[in-house]
């Protein structure tokens, strides 16, 4: 919800998308296919019934059968393509265990790997009020994530009723001002000098 829904997340796109910059939201059913992948990890490090294992990687198959038409239309566009969860599985290799399956587990950190190498080095990663899962393969992988990738740029905001809004809008724009210093569009001192913002972002962070 934190990542999909405005009212969960300060409305985060629009603030991304008034300070300039594009905003690209990973897809909902990379989620579905995790959830059915769990059978993956248990098969592999657990137990995990052959029934069980069996149909969890039909509906794999099933679901990318019904996505084909969709992701054949967007390769080679802006919009790009998505891996497939077998794919991702591999992304998180040596970075941190696929038998993480609680909350967003590996996928958390399998979703910003597969944005990086899909030139999108500028990540904001939303930690949910009181879930420690996400806390742990969100923050606990952004050093290593820095270290495999130089050109990242990522930062963890926390969103609960007792998070600052300010904080989390200070946050993101020094996020964006590293971003835009990065590809050497961000404006200089005198191009700044009598341009007044007025979005509502720039009032809430000055109070």
């Amino acid at each position: 919800m934190v990542k999909y829904h405005p009212a969960a997340n300060n409305f985060a796109v629009d603030l991304v998308e008034s300070e300039g910059a594009e905003a690209v939201v990973p897809d909902l059913m990379g989620f579905i296919y995790y959830i059915c992948d769990h059978a993956n990890s248990r098969h592999e490090l657990l137990t995990v019934s052959g029934k069980r294992h069996y149909f969890s990687n039909v509906a794999i198959s099933f679901i990318e059968r019904m996505e084909k038409s969709y992701k054949d239309a967007i390769e080679g566009t802006k919009f790009g393509s998505f891996m497939k969860i077998s794919e991702m599985r591999r992304l998180v290799d040596g970075i941190v265990s696929t038998g993480n399956i609680a909350g967003e587990g590996w996928f958390l950190s399998a979703e910003m790997i597969e944005l990086i190498h899909s030139g999108v080095n500028n990540i904001i990663c939303m930690q949910p009020f009181a879930c420690l899962p996400n806390h742990v393969t969100g923050k606990g992988i952004i050093g290593e994530l820095r270290r495999r990738n130089p050109q990242s740029n990522i930062i963890a905001v926390d969103y609960d009723p007792g998070a600052s809004e300010v904080n989390q809008i200070n946050r993101i724009k020094l996020m964006l001002s590293q971003a835009f210093r990065q590809i050497n569009t961000l404006p200089t001192e005198e191009e700044n000098k009598g341009v007044e913002l007025k979005d509502k972002y720039s009032a809430i962070s000055e109070n």
